[in-house]
């Protein structure tokens, strides 16, 4: 989506939840009541971040490059991808430090929901877009899967099912709200690593509020995808990275 004449800020705080990201939430709350945290929550955040000018020409991300290059390899996540989850992370840190989203966190389901973008051969350019775009299931319901329509119908009066777009799964209307130009190329996409990580840590620090909290973290988690198997899995991810390895 290209935004119309200055581009948008790298960071948003929404003031408003359309239904299906209302839902989730929702749903995490009333979760929040019964549902055991399980061990290892919140993960460790891992090696701490330089600090970046997050108003800098350019790809900003591109700041991150040696930090990236010296971890990348042993972690098993491509360059880029690193640095857009380092550069997420420190973004959070400057613009809401209660929040304390960590790059493993981010990373975690960086690798869960994409393969850190490489899902079924798919690349990351140098500026940080993913190609061919990765693109989810319809989400009609079947399988154990939400609802969710698309804003738009057929010339026949068919349902439109959403599909999570991008490295990082973004149901289009939770998009709308969340999507940010983090790499300063005038376009909002979700088919952009850099977009896609500054846009999911926005979301999660919406969720959690506080993610150096148990609660916090598991509320978090539970927003971006309704399930304590995802939210495990993610953990073990983000704990491996953080020990300077994968799984």
């Amino acid at each position: 989506m290209v935004t119309s004449g200055r581009p948008r800020s790298r960071w948003l705080n929404p003031v408003a939840v359309v239904a299906a990201t209302a839902m989730l939430l929702a749903s995490s709350c009333s979760w929040e009541a019964r549902a055991p945290i399980p061990e290892g929550v919140p993960p460790p955040a891992g090696d701490p971040v330089p600090a970046v000018n997050t108003h800098a020409p350019g790809r900003p991300a591109d700041q991150l490059r040696e930090w990236a290059e010296q971890r990348a390899p042993s972690l098993g996540i491509p360059v880029s991808a690193l640095e857009a989850y380092a550069y997420a992370s420190r973004v959070a840190q400057v613009e809401n430090p209660e929040c304390h989203v960590g790059w493993t966190t981010l990373a975690g389901i960086g690798m869960v929901e994409s393969r850190h973008g490489t899902y079924r051969g798919a690349q990351i350019a140098a500026n940080g877009d993913v190609s061919p775009p990765i693109r989810g299931v319809h989400l009609d319901g079947t399988d154990g899967n939400l609802t969710i329509l698309e804003s738009t119908q057929t010339d026949t009066g068919e349902p439109v099912y959403a599909r999570a777009m991008g490295p990082m799964q973004f149901i289009p209307e939770t998009w709308r709200l969340y999507g940010v130009d983090a790499n300063s190329d005038g376009v909002v996409s979700p088919d952009n690593i850099d977009d896609a990580a500054l846009a999911a840590a926005g979301y999660l620090c919406y969720a959690g509020q506080d993610m150096s909290t148990p609660r916090g973290w598991m509320n978090a988690l539970r927003a971006y995808n309704h399930s304590d198997l995802y939210a495990r899995t993610v953990r073990d991810w983000a704990a491996a990275y953080a020990s300077g390895h994968s799984l």
